[in-house]
């Protein structure tokens, strides 16, 4: 225990003072310089985070609105060009539900609601466009910008349109939808055509230059007289009354 006492002395001697106090110095350095990197980094990670998300639902509410315009035109549209925008519609809906933003779930079920009443108003002549569109796309930008207070509206949203709507006009919502796209698809359906008739084939010209000729020989060849059979027999007196061997 020797080598405790003296150090115990040593650490009470005037003389270890500053050694004691540079160490601390040294270590209080280090420990603050260690909590204020961590802070920056931290700092720094939040903002490459949020940076990243705010791109993330820019993206999806660009895709939301692009798909908005097309919604406003979904009547005129061709078959394959409304393949695509619903395949664009559904990727953004799955990108705005797996935003880490609290209430994405419902934003992406009010622009489907939203959506689904473009696609139907598209039919109705003299239905305005612009309007309609730029509600939606302000309407979006304002829950990227609040999204607490855009959530709130958007939900009671959502829940003016479920008592709004009963059952049987649902009903009738989704036969109009039906006929609309039997009709649209129709427009869209080429006529069936009738299977084309094969011509008949034309003889080839030097046969039937050949068959000419032929035909034109037989025509002016003379006919040759007949040859008895037997030329040099004679009349036995055999023969029926008014005829003759030739």
């Amino acid at each position: 225990m020797q080598w405790w006492n003296d150090f115990v002395d040593w650490f009470l001697s005037s003389g270890a003072r500053p050694v004691l106090f540079g160490s601390a110095v040294i270590f209080v350095s280090i420990l603050v310089s260690g909590l204020l990197g961590g802070w920056i980094a931290r700092g720094a990670t939040r903002r490459v985070l949020a940076q990243r998300d705010a791109e993330h639902k820019s993206a999806a509410i660009a895709a939301l609105v692009d798909a908005a315009t097309e919604a406003s035109v979904w009547n005129s549209l061709t078959p394959q060009e409304q393949v695509l925008a619903d395949r664009a519609v559904g990727q953004a809906d799955i990108h705005v539900r797996l935003l880490p933003i609290r209430g994405s779930a419902i934003t992406a079920d009010w622009a489907a609601h939203q959506l689904a009443v473009m696609k139907r108003n598209s039919a109705t002549f003299g239905y305005q466009l612009e309007p309609a569109i730029a509600e939606f796309r302000d309407r979006l930008v304002d829950w990227q910008e609040r999204p607490s207070r855009a959530r709130k509206a958007f939900q009671a949203d959502l829940t003016a349109w479920t008592y709004e709507t009963s059952p049987v006009e649902r009903t009738l919502l989704e036969q109009q939808d039906a006929w609309v796209a039997q009709q649209h698809h129709q427009q869209y359906t080429p006529p069936a055509a009738s299977a084309p008739t094969r011509p008949a084939a034309a003889p080839d010209t030097a046969t039937q230059q050949l068959i000419n000729d032929v035909a034109a020989i037989e025509n002016s060849a003379p006919v040759p007289a007949p040859v008895p059979a037997y030329p040099n027999a004679k009349p036995t007196g055999l023969e029926a009354p008014g005829q003759t061997r030739p």
